[in-house]
């Protein structure tokens, strides 16, 4: 495949990233009014990107047979891919990984994505120099998907966080306009923070597809079972289970806030802001549903979604708050981890 697109298609590719993100990513596609020109589109690239890879694994490996590429193969041919946009940016490949041109794919192997919106990803690449790892290790993240449905501890479940959700944030940062890499850590425990609102909010969905993403040494701690979840009980239990993990989420966007300063990009800062206020919310909606995500699903509702965005124009720290002082990760109140019991550490 040639390194070099026209015009045309990558424009494209652009265009079609926008349908991709408005229709898969509502909140995201709603922050992202506050992003304009160029930046904005380069972040509907990314989303694609990660999009696609998505739907790869969310398709389950039994709906490919048939197919002459498994999904662990076809997943292998997403990082060729992502390594040939690195050719011409050496400097900007995955140290852990080795030289790009060691990591190309055979002339006639498929592409998991459209031409035009890989294309509009190479560009966003390229105009904005965002280095390969984080591209890689969000593959790895979908890899783990494919051989891990439970999680023992926080550390196995906060690598997850990681790799699908924390490096979205550092491929975002060079895009919205980062000078300082003081940025880069916290935008990634803005996808952290994220990504463990999803598991908390969609626990019932998982156990329909058989998965557990709470750490099961945790939810021993709070003397809570797999069976627990399924009856879907709600109980003491449950609630100071779920007042620990939502602690925790928020010690996240605590830490993400305050690395929004050092965005320079016009708009990234309020729209970072408004991104991580929507998704804080459904922290507060399932605390106002008494910690029952087992009946419905949580979610911001249009209306907050707009007070919010009013907000991150008149009051932008208020969206996304700092932490006044140093918030620990992990609740030091929550009475069963300091028994011996192997909780988090």
């Amino acid at each position: 495949m040639s390194v070099t697109e026209s015009p045309t298609l990558i424009a494209q590719g652009y265009r079609r990233a926008r349908v991709v993100t408005r229709h898969h990513a509502k909140s995201f596609f709603f922050a992202s009014y506050l992003l304009f020109g160029q930046r904005k589109k380069a972040a509907f690239a990314l989303y694609a990107f990660c999009r696609r890879l998505d739907d790869l694994v969310d398709a389950g490996e039994s709906a490919l047979e048939g197919s002459p590429l498994d999904l662990p193969t076809r997943l292998a041919r997403a990082r060729e891919r992502v390594a040939e946009v690195y050719l011409p940016l050496p400097e900007l490949a995955s140290k852990e990984l080795g030289p790009p041109a060691s990591r190309q794919p055979a002339a006639d192997a498929p592409s998991p994505w459209e031409p035009s919106e890989f294309a509009a990803l190479r560009h966003t690449i390229h105009l904005y120099r965002i280095p390969e790892q984080p591209f890689q290790d969000l593959i790895s993240g979908m890899e783990m998907d494919l051989t891990k449905r439970r999680y023992e501890t926080w550390d196995e479940l906060e690598l997850y966080c990681y790799r699908v959700a924390g490096v979205v944030g550092l491929m975002l940062t060079p895009v919205l306009g980062c000078e300082d890499e003081r940025a880069v850590e916290p935008a990634a425990d803005l996808g952290r923070a994220m990504q463990l609102t999803n598991i908390l909010r969609d626990v019932r969905e998982d156990l329909q597809r058989d998965r557990v993403y709470l750490p099961a040494e945790e939810l021993r701690a709070f003397g809570l079972t797999e069976d627990d979840l399924r009856r879907g009980q709600v109980d003491a239990r449950w609630r100071d289970f779920m007042r620990f993990q939502i602690q925790r989420s928020r010690a996240y966007y605590a830490r993400a806030a305050g690395g929004v300063k050092y965005l320079t990009g016009f708009g990234s800062q309020r729209m970072v802001r408004l991104m991580g206020g929507i998704y804080g919310d459904i922290l507060r909606d399932i605390e106002a549903r008494d910690y029952d995500v087992f009946s419905a699903r949580a979610h911001t509702t249009k209306g907050r979604k707009l007070a919010l965005a009013t907000a991150a124009f008149v009051r932008p720290r208020a969206v996304l708050r700092e932490a006044d002082t140093a918030m620990p990760l992990l609740a030091p109140s929550a009475p069963l981890l300091s028994t011996g019991t192997g909780g988090p550490g």
